[in-house]
C-alpha cells in the first residue's frame, strides 16, 4: 500500500520562503564589493560635472571682467584656467573618497 502523499505547502508557507530567499539575496548583493554599471556611469558623470561647473563659472566671470573690468592679460583665460584647476581637484576629492569605501 502507498504512503499518503504529503499535503502541499500552505500559501503563507510559501510566502515565507519567497520572502527568505529574497532577503538572501538582497544580503548577498549588500555584502558584494563588486559595483555596476550604473554606478560608474554616475561617477562618470559626477567627475564631469565636478570639473565643468567650476571651469564654466570661471569663464563666465571671466567674461564679465573682461567687459568691466580692461586690463593687460585676459581674465577670461585666467579664470578658465583656475577654474579647471579647482574642478579637476574636486573631482580627484569625490574619487578618492569613493575609493576609499571599498
Amino acid at each position: 500500500m502507498a504512503e499518503p502523499a504529503a499535503p502541499p505547502p500552505r500559501h503563507d508557507e510559501r510566502v515565507g520562503e519567497t520572502i527568505g530567499r529574497k532577503a538572501e539575496r538582497k544580503l548577498k548583493a549588500r555584502g558584494s564589493r563588486h559595483r555596476g554599471v550604473w554606478f560608474g556611469l554616475g561617477m562618470f558623470g559626477l567627475v564631469g560635472w565636478s570639473v565643468a561647473v567650476p571651469t564654466l563659472a570661471g569663464i563666465a566671470l571671466g567674461i564679465w571682467l573682461d567687459a568691466n573690468l580692461p586690463s593687460r592679460f585676459s581674465w577670461t583665460i585666467t579664470l578658465l584656467f583656475i577654474g579647471a584647476v579647482l574642478g579637476c581637484l574636486n573631482a580627484w576629492y569625490w574619487v578618492e573618497r569613493e575609493s576609499r569605501h571599498d
